[in-house]
């Protein structure tokens, strides 16, 4: 079934999130008690609220996103090229910026969205920071009154599972044992709040980013048993 997917019709993502204050100081008294709130189960006793807010770019209510990459391919003949492109920078400007491409070209109804784990996380927290600032929801994210089988999202980390809902893998794990070239080369996921807010280099993390798309597209590659790009097949747009 995946098989007769077209390549061309998907558009891979990644994103790449930061707490949306750089430190639980800034953050007015009801949003600390929001946060006390909302992490209580997650610190337990080991971590204050204050200690924990390093984490907040996971929780779209307290986060931000600083990134979204894409691919996506074009294939001509025996050519086949994967284009890689990122949004970064202010978040309202990349989440307009996003909207406009899902709108002008992959809006017909067998466009896919596809990402690690982006039922969980990727897909709900873009709608989520959208909603935040008020841009309508574009159709491939707007799930309302759909059915499971309407839903246009494919998940690497789901197709991965062959319906066993007990085990998390991570893309890096994924990406280890199936063959495919580490995309942590550089940074992890962990370092990027310090690398946003300490050193300012959202370039860095947008090389990071682009890196997960790619892996993402390659796990695609390998679950329907097709070669894996190559670096002349990679073009960075």
């Amino acid at each position: 079934m995946l098989k007769r997917i077209n390549l061309e019709h998907i558009l891979f993502l990644d994103i790449e999130t930061v707490p949306k204050f750089e430190n639980y100081s800034s953050l007015d008294d009801t949003t600390k008690l929001l946060w006390e709130q909302k992490t209580k189960y997650q610190r337990k006793e080991e971590f204050t609220a204050e200690e924990f807010y390093d984490r907040a770019g996971i929780w779209a209510e307290f986060g931000i996103i600083v990134c979204i990459s894409v691919g996506y391919f074009k294939i001509e003949g025996d050519t086949r090229n994967f284009r890689v492109t990122s949004f970064k920078g202010e978040e309202l400007n990349i989440l307009q910026d996003f909207k406009t491409l899902l709108e002008l070209h992959f809006k017909k109804s067998n466009h896919l969205l596809c990402a690690h784990n982006g039922k969980e996380f990727d897909f709900p927290y873009i709608a989520r920071r959208m909603i935040i600032h008020g841009i309508d929801l574009p159709s491939k994210l707007n799930l309302f009154g759909k059915k499971p089988w309407e839903i246009p999202h494919l998940d690497t980390l789901e197709l991965w599972k062959f319906g066993d809902y007990k085990t998390f893998t991570s893309l890096k794990l994924m990406a280890h044992v199936l063959g495919i070239p580490s995309p942590k080369d550089d940074i992890d996921g962990s370092q990027v709040r310090d690398v946003f807010y300490n050193d300012g280099n959202i370039d860095r993390i947008a090389t990071y980013c682009e890196k997960d798309t790619i892996t993402v597209a390659q796990i695609l590659l390998k679950l329907r048993n097709e070669p894996l790009l190559v670096e002349n097949e990679l073009k960075f747009v």
